[in-house]
């Protein structure tokens, strides 16, 4: 069963009426169970028949739902609880195409994700949004696309291999499984009254579907209400529970996210367990999990322990990544809870704060067990276009990334530069000034350990751009260098070292092979993840890209790093939305004025 086979509750009512009635049976019946119904945040000894991939029955006894095929399958008093929605998720963030995602988070109860692909958008554009639209289609489980609303996110400051504009937009909105437009990053645009931000969120009001928020700044004034009375309809960019209480306070959903590398819940989660707002306007999320974490801290069912262990009740915690998401997307009648009608997604667990997740049903079918996938996630046949995307000029040398010091400087004078400061376990950044002498007619870093250089190379439009500049904060304390074609939201290639000859041959590396991360360190490659499809994921199962993000995490370790998942910084580097400092192929991007900035001050 996918969502493209599923019959819709109309189309399926005669059989589940008659199943429900009595008069025919259900294909699978649970009996013996405790199953939690999230309307009403019970916990009854229920049982459940299933039929057409759909629930049939939920009640005290479904006995007669019982015929000679119906498979029975007995709880010893398990709980049931729905299957678990993902409500604000990137697939690539995986490095992962949308079938190996799937496969990764089956057996850890996600049956629904909500994904914006618009990393895959900046790349290959609208046919790039198509293939992952056509490739979720075909699991067996539910994967909604949000049509890609900021491709470039920031017109203006940077450049992408393709633009969105309404008329994309209003395309998609025809397709069977886009639920809405994904984040709306713009959001000084939408403040400006930007007519292609207006356009585009028309469009998606218009075709009755969701508009997703992305307010970072951390105003909370005027511009912040502005920002509210264009329409986005949620919002995951807060980090603190102000940020929490003012979206809510808006009538927006805040999605509170616990990613690879983002830990909002727990500062945010207050505004519920003690402030005790209404809990229906809160939502569970992950936003970026990297494949590492899939695979051995879990998913949703993650995020899900981690609400409950920061004091949230269970069935509260429940409901904000069940029915909270379902209700929020229009799909209360669809999923989001075990009740009639709706599609047969659930969980078998033993514990409710625990929650080892022991049997996953998904549209009626079992597809996990005891952490292994029972069910296959086909692939679609992605095509060339799509795996031949690093188009850089030429191979580039230590002189491609050389800061000459300004007009006027002798040698060993200071100059006051601009530093691009990673925060630890946050998106944001910190604009930093850091004094640094000039050698050899150009500006060097030695005295300031912490301080190496970022590059920002041009890889849609074979133009030769290089950017160069400076960050602080990954630690990194002897000869290397780590390049990424993954580089939110443009997708350039982003190159961070402490030296030249290393983000050379770094660069290089990508270029050869088509895309991915690699880190290279005393003059040796140290570890690579290829990523063929438009540099951004790996067809491969999510546990050898696992392996082989494990070993990039080892290496950067290797090379001084201290970060939790610092991959995670590497990737944002270049996301010129979210304040304070960014580098794009047009330059250093003062996000907190959203303008370029000169990397060395006058």
């Amino acid at each position: 069963m996918s969502p493209e086979t599923l019959p819709s509750w109309p189309d399926a009512a005669p059989d589940l009426i008659a199943i429900a009635a009595g008069r025919a049976p259900a294909e699978i019946v649970l009996r013996g169970g405790r199953v939690v119904l999230v309307h009403t945040r019970e916990v009854l000894d229920w049982q459940v028949a299933v039929a057409q991939g759909r629930f049939a029955y939920v009640g005290p006894d479904a006995s007669h739902c019982i015929g000679p095929d119906t498979e029975i399958v007995e709880l010893d008093g398990r709980y049931l609880i729905p299957g678990l929605c993902d409500a604000h998720m990137h697939v690539e963030s995986g490095m992962l195409t949308p079938a190996e995602f799937a496969a990764a988070v089956l057996p850890h109860g996600t049956t629904s994700m909500f994904t914006d692909p618009h990393e895959i958008a900046n790349v290959l554009g609208l046919n790039g949004v198509r293939l992952m639209h056509d490739e979720a289609r075909g699991l067996p489980c539910s994967m909604f696309v949000q049509m890609p609303s900021c491709a470039p996110s920031a017109p203006g400051l940077e450049t992408t291999g393709f633009e969105i504009g309404p008329e994309d937009v209003a395309e998609a909105m025809e397709w069977p499984g886009i639920i809405g437009m994904g984040e709306m990053m713009n959001f000084p645009g939408v403040i400006r009254g930007s007519q292609q931000m207006l356009e585009q969120m028309a469009v998606t009001a218009r075709a009755g579907k969701v508009i997703g928020g992305h307010y970072a700044s951390p105003d909370l004034g005027p511009d912040f209400h502005a920002y509210a009375a264009g329409g986005p309809a949620d919002d995951h960019e807060g980090t603190c529970e102000a940020d929490a209480i003012a979206r809510v306070r808006q009538g927006m959903r805040m999605m509170m996210r616990l990613g690879s590398a983002w830990y909002d819940v727990e500062s945010q989660i207050t505004a519920v367990t003690e402030k005790g707002l209404d809990p229906r306007n809160f939502i569970l999320c992950t936003d970026d999990c990297m494949a590492g974490t899939l695979v051995n801290d879990g998913h949703m069912d993650r995020v899900l322990r981690h609400a409950i262990a920061c004091g949230c009740d269970p069935l509260v915690a429940l409901q904000m990544c069940t029915l909270n998401t379902a209700i929020h997307f229009g799909l209360e009648r669809e999923l989001g809870s075990i009740a009639p009608g709706r599609r047969a997604d659930l969980i078998v667990t033993a514990s409710l704060t625990e929650l080892p997740i022991e049997r996953v049903m998904a549209l009626g079918q079992w597809v996990a067990e005891e952490g292994r996938l029972t069910a296959t996630c086909p692939h679609i046949a992605w095509p060339e276009a799509a795996r031949a995307t690093v188009n850089m000029a030429r191979d580039l040398s230590a002189e491609d990334f050389a800061i000459p010091a300004p007009a006027g400087a002798a040698e060993g004078d200071d100059v006051r530069a601009r530093v691009i400061g990673v925060v630890e376990n946050q998106a944001p950044t910190k604009a930093l000034t850091r004094t640094l002498p000039v050698r050899g007619g150009r500006v060097a870093t030695d005295e300031h350990p912490d301080t190496c250089q970022i590059a920002l190379v041009e890889r849609h439009r074979a133009t030769g751009g290089v950017t160069n500049g400076f960050v602080s904060g990954f630690g990194y304390d002897r000869p290397m260098a780590m390049a990424s074609t993954v580089a939110h939201d443009s997708h350039h290639m982003i190159v961070v070292g402490t030296c030249r000859d290393h983000m050379a041959l770094a660069a290089n590396r990508l270029r050869a092979l088509g895309g991915g991360v690699t880190l290279w360190s005393d003059g040796a490659e140290r570890a690579c993840v290829p990523l063929p499809i438009a540099g951004l994921m790996s067809d491969s199962p999510a546990a050898e890209v696992a392996a082989q993000a494990e070993g990039l995490m080892q290496a950067m370790r290797d090379a001084g790093c201290t970060l939790n998942n610092a991959y995670m910084q590497h990737s944002l580097l270049a996301l010129v939305v979210i304040p304070e400092l960014r580098i794009s192929d047009m330059g250093l991007v003062d996000v907190t004025r959203f303008e370029l900035t000169d990397l060395i001050e006058t």
